[in-house]
């Protein structure tokens, strides 16, 4: 077996999913930069550390998400952390603007194609890797289960006629991490009597491609509460939804 910990983090090639494999590596993790792209992957774990691998794994893939389960134990041995960071916001092409990205994000006209796409990818993605890699997190001394989640999703933040982002809770990327949340509950219930942990973190409002770069926090800010969730203790919490500013409101 594998010496250090080790850390699958899906969706790493790239934005925060990168930093937050930057900053455990730092941390004495053995980080694995989960990666559609094999070599896109591989670029990314060259600037991680020297320690880190790159593995090719698409979550709406089962033969990609079987592979990278297999390659991990075969690999290491085992696995300590679970990062699902892999998401999607469109399938706009590339290039088109932020406004036009939300006109097909409007409920009364979304393509149904255009929604369970979004679906596929952050939601189902998401549980089908977790059922993949939980045999290896369960044979952890500390599993920890690390699900992106996004204010964007709260139904407590945007039932406020004040709230600043309302304007983009739209027909599939908030509702979708509204889902996401449930589905970190619904695992953190099920486990809550082993040493798995399975926390939501919200990365705040961050610059990635995924708003244009429009973002307020930086990728350093958007990675770590994430990063907090992956090395909590034993007497750490379960079941939780927060940013690095605190608890955030289903």
């Amino acid at each position: 077996m594998h010496d250090k910990p080790v850390a699958l983090i899906t969706g790493a090639n790239k934005g925060i999913g990168l930093q937050i494999a930057k900053d455990l590596a730092k941390r004495g993790l053995t980080v694995l930069v989960g990666s559609r792209d094999l070599a896109r992957g591989q670029a990314a774990a060259a600037t991680v550390s020297s320690d880190a691998d790159a593995i090719q794994i698409d979550v709406t893939d089962a033969a990609s998400i079987a592979a990278a389960a297999d390659r991990i134990s075969d690999t290491y041995g085992r696995l300590d952390v679970l990062v699902n960071n892999a998401g999607i916001a469109s399938t706009a092409a590339p290039g088109t603007s932020f406004e036009e990205r939300l006109k097909q994000n409007a409920p009364s006209q979304a393509p149904m194609d255009y929604v369970r796409a979004i679906y596929e990818t952050n939601v189902f993605g998401l549980m089908a890797v977790t059922q993949a890699m939980l045999p290896l997190l369960r044979q952890a001394p500390a599993g920890r289960i690390v699900n992106m989640g996004s204010s964007s999703g709260s139904l407590t933040l945007n039932a406020d006629p004040h709230y600043a982002h309302r304007r983009v809770f739209g027909a599939a990327y908030s509702p979708s991490k509204t889902a996401v949340h449930a589905v970190t509950l619904a695992f953190a219930i099920e486990l809550e009597q082993t040493n798995i942990k399975v926390n939501t973190a919200c990365p705040g409002f961050t610059a990635t491609d995924l708003n244009d770069f429009r973002g307020t926090r930086t990728v350093e800010q958007g990675a770590r509460q994430a990063v907090r969730l992956a090395l909590l203790s034993k007497e750490g919490p379960t079941g939780t939804f927060s940013d690095e500013d605190g608890t955030v409101p289903w």
